[in-house]
This record gives structure tokens, sequence and C-alpha cells, in this order.
């Protein structure tokens, strides 16, 4: 396994993780026993093939699901320690979301799903920071739009707009270009590269596709649960021998025991 890449202090932490589905004959061990720490200031990538847990991952990361054990620490703070509320309000305040399906409120306007959080929170917004981030995305013209009346990468630039405006320690993206174009797809990487390198943002993000992970400063890659291998600021050519390697090693594995 690659030596570990440590630059900065970890904004999440797992330790321990595990995550079963099921009893008996039935169970799925989705995760079985990572320890990861996801460095601030940095642009993570996981990946795997399917089924190797990555999502499962995310989601006990992003308090969007409970481990059976371990733990999960963010910004400090122990998500064991705390109550359904808190928990609430941790995911609002200090943890940042991206889907594949942009999750927008399609009676809202791009400037009302951008605030939302803050909204729900019932803060302010920091006007200067909202402007800095509009203009990032490029959106200043499309404030007043619904998402009906916007394409694709314009809704999922709204919505990466929507996961920075709270200044969060942490932002979680699952397969973010899922759902676009190619062009479309390179402006929304592009921006959340920028966000890294210009605003110190955390991102942690899931995806299949190594042309995103190669925007990553890291790859980390998961097999049957567990994390295997990782790889600093990767090439897509990279990326792919290693996806390639663990495919042949878990279709041997389904062979081996006869799945």
């Amino acid at each position: 396994m690659t030596s570990p890449v440590v630059t900065s202090p970890a904004a999440a932490r797992a330790v321990d993780l595990t995550k079963v589905y099921g009893s008996g004959e039935s169970e799925v061990r989705a995760l079985a026993g990572v320890t990861l720490d996801l460095n601030a200031g940095e642009f993570t990538a996981i990946m795997g093939p399917s089924g190797s847990g990555k999502s499962t991952l995310m989601h006990c990361l992003a308090a969007l699901d409970t481990p059976s054990s371990g733990q999960v620490i963010v910004d400090g703070t122990e998500l064991g320690s705390l109550s359904d509320k808190d928990l609430t309000v941790l995911r609002r305040s200090r943890i940042g979301f991206i889907f594949q399906s942009f999750n927008l409120i399609p009676t809202l306007s791009a400037r009302e799903n951008i605030l939302l959080p803050l909204s729900l929170a019932g803060a302010a917004p920091d006007q200067a920071w909202f402007d800095a981030v509009v203009d990032t995305v490029g959106l200043r013209d499309r404030l007043g739009h619904r998402p009906s009346e916007m394409s694709g990468g314009q809704q999922q630039r709204v919505a990466c707009a929507r996961a920075l405006v709270s200044k969060p320690s942490i932002i979680f993206a699952d397969e973010p270009t899922g759902n676009l174009d190619s062009v479309s797809g390179a402006d929304v990487l592009a921006f959340l590269r920028r966000s890294v390198d210009e605003f110190g943002q955390t991102i942690v993000m899931v995806t299949h596709d190594a042309v995103a992970a190669s925007h990553c400063d890291r790859v980390i890659f998961l097999a049957d649960g567990a994390v295997v291998d990782e790889l600093a600021r990767p090439s897509r050519e990279e990326i792919l021998e290693h996806i390639t390697a663990l495919q042949a090693a878990a279709v041997g594995n389904r062979r081996d025991t006869g799945a």
C-alpha cells in the first residue's frame, strides 16, 4: 500500500469504522474497520468498484448514516456523542453537501436555494462571502431563476454555492458530475478545485470517474469495505490502472467464493 499523504490536520476522521446491514446469512459488511484521516484544505476522492463501501463511508462521515461500530470525528467533534438535535445542527452548520441529483427546491429561486442552509439555521448571510461565491460560480445573472429555468450545469453550480455559503468545515460531494455533460462537469470540477485552492475549503468526493478524481489532491481506493490504497495528485491513467486492478481482484474473489 502506498504511504499515506500527510499534509495538514484532519477535518474528518474515521476510526475502526464498521457498517453491517442485515444479519445471519443475509448479513452484508459494507465497511470493515476503516481508519482514515481526511485532511483539512484538501480535495479528496473516494473510489472503488461497485459495492466497495465508498457511498456508505461518505454517509457515515457526513452524519447521514450511523456506523455499527467505530468512531467518526468531524471538526473535532465525535458524532456518536451527539443527540439527534445536535447532529442536525452539526450537519446544517459545519457540513456541506453536493448531490448527483442537485437536490434543489423547485419552487425557490437560485438565490433562495443558495441561502437555504442559512435560512433554516436562522442565520444572516455574510453578503461579501455570498457575492464572492456567486461570482466564482458565475451565477450572478441567474439568481432570480428557478431550477426548471436553468441547465443541469447551472443547477449543480447552485448546489455548489449552497454547500459553500455557510462556510462549512467540510463538504461531501456524491458523484457531483454524474448527471452532467462533459463541459458542465468540467466547470463544476474546476469550481471545486478553486474552492480548495482559493478558499481553503475541504472537499471529499465519491466518484467513479477517473477524470473527476484526477482533479484531486488525494485519491483513496476502497475494496470490500476497506481502504486498500491511495495516491497523491494522480493522473487519469494512474487512477484507471488502480481501478482496473481492483475490479479484476473483485471478480477473482467472487469466482473463488462461488458468488
